[in-house]
């Protein structure tokens, strides 16, 4: 079974959260996949991702590139999974998917968007009966991740 982590953004936009989430993710030596609810918003991450830090960027390309499969993360719009990644983000309103073929994905909803939070809360009770190990987490007053549930 899949971990499915839930990340609540009350405090930050994503923005400001993925970029470090992904930035982990190579760290482990993880593929990660990005899939995001409209084509608009994988342009907007794709632009963000190249310039989030001055000192830095994320390597990554889109799920149309020809050079997909060689890419450490890749965003898409249609739940593929050319790069391979054993890590799926399901960002900006993407359904949470088949987690089955992932180690983990992380689903991060906005908390201000009740349709948001319902959506989360269907997918959070859709990986339990599934038997995936679901975790929820909210960023407490110090900006770190707090696990809730």
């Amino acid at each position: 079974m899949s971990e499915v982590l839930f990340y609540h953004l009350e405090r930050q936009p994503l923005d400001a959260v993925l970029p470090p989430l992904l930035e982990k993710c190579l760290e482990r030596g993880w593929k990660v996949v990005v899939e995001a609810g409209s084509r608009e918003r994988v342009e907007a991450l794709d632009a963000m991702l190249w310039t989030w830090r001055e000192e830095s960027f994320l390597p990554h390309g889109l799920a149309s590139d020809a050079n997909a499969p060689l890419h450490p993360i890749v965003l898409a719009t249609d739940g593929s999974n050319p790069n391979g990644a054993t890590v799926r983000f399901a960002v900006d309103g993407a359904p949470l998917g088949a987690a089955a073929p992932f180690d983990r994905v992380v689903l991060i909803f906005d908390g201000s968007d009740p349709d948001a939070i319902e959506k989360a809360r269907q997918d959070w009770r859709r990986a339990k009966t599934e038997g995936h190990a679901a975790t929820y987490w909210q960023q407490g007053s110090s900006g770190r991740w707090e696990k809730r549930a």
